[in-house]
């Protein structure tokens, strides 16, 4: 399990968790993590994509979160206007950002941030959020391998029984069902409620 932190004075695991949003389907439901990431004691902040910004409700996810959310570099010597992450959670993780992140390639903030992520060495957990075409792609489960050899924890396979993949055009038929808890729980701070699968794509 990745830390989560110590626990506070009150018992609870305490940090600053960053919620990265890319652009699928599930992301519309980002403030479901937020959520559930405060009630675990966390002091959520959402960093979303450029190509995210048309999937979420940026209002409720700055509201829920208490912080402003984050889509662009900031301006060279002003403030940043969030705290330090301790661990952060990519949900959805999308078929671009996982490869683009294996490839340490950086050319968004949230990019940015995973790849920096990595050398600081902070609690990190993807669920990915892919169809099966993409999902044959060589470069996908190389993607993963990379991934899970610089530490992330990449939750991918059957979660309660429900598939990671899905044909192309299903998507929106399996937000209600993108486990947003795993994340969460793949750090440690919530107990696991379920069996699931970390199996990458062979």
């Amino acid at each position: 399990m990745v830390a989560a932190g110590p626990p506070d004075e009150t018992g609870t695991r305490a940090g600053v968790l960053y919620v990265v949003v890319c652009a699928a389907p599930p992301a519309r439901d980002a403030v479901v993590l937020v959520d559930l990431a405060r009630e675990a004691g966390w002091d959520p902040c959402a960093i979303v994509t450029p190509a995210a910004r048309a999937f979420v409700d940026l209002a409720a996810l700055e509201a829920r979160s208490g912080h402003p959310v984050r889509t662009e570099w900031k301006r060279p010597g002003t403030p940043d206007v969030l705290p330090p992450a301790d661990a952060m959670i990519v949900a959805p993780a999308t078929f671009n950002t996982v490869n683009k992140w294996a490839a340490g390639i950086s050319d968004t903030l949230a990019l940015g941030l995973l790849c920096e992520a990595i050398g600081k060495g902070l609690g990190l957990v993807a669920l990915p959020f892919l169809n099966d075409a993409q999902a044959s792609h060589p470069a996908f489960g190389r993607s993963l391998a990379a991934l899970r050899g610089m530490g992330v924890r990449v939750i991918y396979g059957e979660a309660e029984g429900q598939p990671a993949r899905h044909p192309p055009g299903t998507g929106e038929q399996r937000v209600a069902s993108f486990p947003w808890r795993r994340g969460l729980e793949a750090l440690g701070c919530l107990p696991v409620t379920g069996r699931y699968s970390e199996e990458s794509f062979e």
